[in-house]
C-alpha cells in the first residue's frame, strides 16, 4: 500500500524518458523539466511513506534548500562549480536559478542515500557511498544538459576526456557538496532512514534505472559516448554492488513437483 504512489510515479517518469530522445526543442524541454518534478514527487512521498514526515522533511531541508542554497552561490561567485549560468528555457528563476534544479538535487539524492543503506551499516562509508552515486549522477547530467544548451560553463576547462565543455572542477564541486548534503541527511533524518525496508523496491527500480537508461542513452540515442563511459564506470561503482548484492540476496526459488 505504502509503495503504489512511488511505482505510479515512477511509471510515469519512465515513459516520460523514453520520449526524451524522440522529441526536440521546447518540447524536450518540457520533458526535461516534467522528468524533474516526477522524480522529486518520487522521492519526497516515498520518503514520507516509508519513514515519516521527519525523513521527508530532512530530504527537503537538506536537498532542495541546499540544493537551491548551493546552486545560487555557485552561479553568483563561481564557487564551487565554476563561472556558470542557465538559459531561460528550464523555466522559472529565483536568483537565476532555474526553480527545477534544487528538485533535481533531492531527486536523485534520495535514491542514492537508500542503496547506501541497503550496502553498508557503518555510518561514514554510507556517507561516503552516497555521496559518491549523487557526484556520479552528474557525470551523465551535466553533458546531456549542456549539449542542449541549458547551461554552459565560462571557462570550460580542463575537461574530462571526450566530454568537452565541462571543467573537472564542476565535479570536484558536485563531489564536495554531495558529501555534505548526505552527512546533513543522515543526521537530519533519524533513525528511520538509515534502515532498509522491504518498501525501497520502487526506490531502488529507480536508481537503477537512472544508471541504465542513461548508459544506454548516452551511448546510443544522444552522441554522448565518452560520458556514456565515463559515468558507466564511476556511478557504477555506487550502482553495481547494490545490483549484485540484491541479487545475491533473492530467496532460491524451490520447485516442488507432485
Amino acid at each position: 500500500m505504502r509503495t503504489r504512489l512511488p511505482w505510479a510515479l515512477l511509471a510515469v517518469l519512465v515513459l516520460a524518458q523514453i520520449c526524451y530522445p524522440l522529441t526536440g526543442g521546447n518540447a524536450r524541454a518540457g520533458l526535461t523539466v516534467a522528468t524533474v518534478v516526477l522524480g522529486y514527487a518520487m522521492s519526497v512521498a516515498h520518503a514520507a511513506l516509508t519513514r515519516g514526515l521527519r525523513a521527508a522533511g530532512a530530504l527537503i531541508g537538506t536537498a532542495t534548500v541546499g540544493g537551491f542554497a548551493v546552486e545560487a552561490i555557485g552561479v553568483a561567485t563561481g564557487f564551487p562549480f565554476g563561472t556558470y549560468d542557465y538559459s531561460g528555457e528550464l523555466g522559472p528563476k529565483l536568483l537565476e536559478v532555474p526553480l527545477i534544479i534544487p528538485l533535481a538535487w533531492t531527486w536523485m539524492a534520495w535514491p542514492a542515500w537508500i542503496a547506501a543503506t541497503h550496502l553498508t551499516k557503518r555510518p561514514l562509508a554510507r556517507i561516503g557511498l552516497a555521496g559518491l552515486g549523487l557526484a556520479a549522477w552528474d557525470l551523465f547530467l551535466d553533458p546531456q544538459m549542456v549539449a542542449e544548451g541549458y547551461w554552459r560553463w565560462h571557462s570550460p576547462t580542463p575537461a574530462l576526456p571526450g566530454v568537452p565543455g565541462i571543467p573537472i572542477g564542476n565535479y570536484l564541486g558536485w563531489l564536495g557538496f554531495a558529501l555534505l548534503l548526505m552527512l546533513a541527511l543522515s543526521a537530519a533524518g533519524g533513525r528511520s532512514i538509515k534502515t532498509p525496508t522491504e518498501g525501497d523496491a520502487p526506490i531502488l527500480t529507480l536508481w537503477f534505472w537512472t544508471y541504465a537508461s542513461s548508459v544506454l542513452a548516452h551511448a546510443v540515442f544522444l552522441g554522448l559516448p565518452a560520458s556514456a563511459a565515463w559515468g558507466a564506470v564511476v556511478m557504477g561503482a555506487a550502482v553495481l554492488p547494490v545490483a549484485a548484492k540484491m541479487i545475491r540476496a533473492r530467496p532460491a526459488t524451490i520447485e516442488v513437483r507432485p
